[in-house]
């Protein structure tokens, strides 16, 4: 009789059931902005696993953060760009986590369970994605972001945020269309302006896409306005299960690109990426950019945080719905058929 090989033990404290997280663990998230990993090692969190990412010849490695000779925490440590160093022990790891130096026996042989578990990384739109439980063989499935690479388009990382939310809450706020008048009245919304046209989300390979347009403006207050009966267009993308982009058309051309990754720390914390890609102000400085989104996602963070259940409930019938949760509706049902189950319903 053969035994089952198995699975990967779970992380320590996980929040999340079992079933979940294995579902959850087979998706790319980022972990920091490319700018934060340095020669240093670098403490991050992702699906309550403890991740420790330095560079190494200016790769990104991204590892356990558990030394494998004592388990004390690679982050204590230091690095000089060809490794890292254990604050206890010293022992020194290089390019793949492989463990390359034990001072205690510098003669020695090195044996290979002294080497860190590792997981892939691709560094894109300024950002280090990883994945705890990658297919094996398969290519990395990065969200797509338009312009990101287009000619005369501005790229701005503004720096991440983080929720006291589940990663769901925050991505469903992201593509809401009825909140704008109610919640963002010191950036952008109009208390006036909260009637919501209709539309309809496509489903495709990854999530889904809806094309909203309104009168609603995207100008933060006090700044431009629109020509009198200008439609905005807002493009959204889903990528699921936590990760959504949104193209703003602006007047005369102008295109915004948002990117809203929300990577799951915790089952109830999330750090929120927000890559932006614009073509029009590229000359102005990158400052602004960041306190109108901070301002955007702050107004966000302070209705998330508050809601209940803190999950997202998938079952239509938990929750009351009205025509304008159209996009929140596929969202569910999409994180639905990826097989989530009761901890998202309850």
């Amino acid at each position: 009789m053969t035994t089952a090989p198995s699975r990967p033990a779970l992380p320590r404290d996980c929040t999340f059931d079992a079933d979940d997280w294995e579902i959850l663990a087979r998706h790319w998230y980022p972990v920091a902005l490319s700018s934060e990993i340095g020669d240093a090692p670098t403490a991050v969190r992702l699906l309550d696993e403890t991740l420790v990412a330095y560079r190494v010849g200016g790769s990104v490695v991204v590892a356990h953060d558990i030394c494998p000779h004592r388990g004390v925490p690679l982050s204590l440590g230091g690095g000089d760009g060809s490794g890292i160093t254990c604050a206890y022990h010293g022992l020194r790891f290089g390019a793949g986590g492989r463990c390359v130096r034990v001072p205690a026996h510098p003669e020695s042989k090195i044996p290979s369970r002294l080497n860190l578990r590792t997981y892939p990384v691709v560094e894109r739109y300024g950002l280090v994605w990883t994945c705890l439980r990658p297919a094996p063989g398969a290519d990395p499935v990065i969200p797509a972001m338009a312009h990101w690479d287009d000619e005369g388009f501005q790229r701005i990382n503004c720096p991440w945020i983080d929720i006291a939310a589940f990663a769901g809450r925050q991505v469903e706020g992201f593509l809401d269309v009825a909140h704008f008048g109610f919640v963002h009245l010191d950036s952008f919304g109009d208390p006036d302006n909260v009637e919501v046209p209709d539309y309809m989300p496509v489903r495709h390979q990854y999530g889904h896409s809806v094309d909203y347009w309104s009168t609603v403006g995207n100008y933060p207050h006090g700044t431009k306005e629109a020509p009198p009966g200008f439609r905005w267009l807002r493009r959204f993308d889903v990528h699921l299960p936590f990760t959504a982009t949104l193209v703003v058309h602006f007047p005369d051309g102008g295109l915004l690109d948002i990117m809203n990754a929300a990577s799951p720390v915790s089952a109830r914390r999330t750090r929120m990426f927000a890559p932006i890609a614009r073509n029009f102000d590229t000359d102005q400085p990158v400052q602004g950019v960041y306190d109108f989104n901070r301002t955007v996602f702050e107004e966000d963070r302070a209705v998330v945080e508050v809601q209940r259940p803190e999950n997202l409930p998938l079952d239509p019938r938990l929750e009351v719905h009205i025509p304008a949760d159209r996009s929140s509706i596929a969202y569910r049902r999409g994180l639905r058929d990826l097989g989530l189950s009761h901890f998202f319903t309850a």
